[in-house]
């Protein structure tokens, strides 16, 4: 089975990976995002990455384990992925699931994330 761009995704922010989210990512992407307490939006690459990987998740964040990734949910012209991480952080261990929609072929040209947080584990 091919690697949907969601499940590539999900595996690039695990592995902290901004050159391998950029990859994935059309030059000008839609981007919002929905955290407890905040919105997102970017409209670059680089503006997504550094949400995620700036902002969602800090240095000292480990993510310690991709729990589980499901994708094929799709809506009508809109691919869905779902993805679980395992984390360890300086105050203890946690679990977060992310919810993502998006639109494209060969990169992601509209995407909308929404995190439930850092739940403890």
């Amino acid at each position: 089975m091919t690697e949907t761009l969601g499940s590539r995704l999900a595996h690039a922010i695990a592995a902290k990976d901004g050159a391998a989210m950029r990859a994935l990512l059309a030059d000008d992407v839609d981007f919002k995002g929905l955290t407890p307490g905040r919105t997102w939006e970017g409209s670059t690459p680089d503006d997504v990455v550094e949400t995620v990987l700036g902002s969602w998740f800090e240095d000292s964040d480990t993510i310690e384990q991709v729990v589980d990734v499901q994708d094929g949910l799709d809506v009508a012209d809109t691919a869905h992925v779902s993805y679980r991480f395992d984390l360890a952080c300086p105050d203890g261990a946690y679990v977060a699931e992310q919810q993502a929609y998006y639109r494209g072929t060969d990169r992601i040209e509209h995407l909308r994330v929404m995190c439930s947080g850092f739940r403890p584990r």
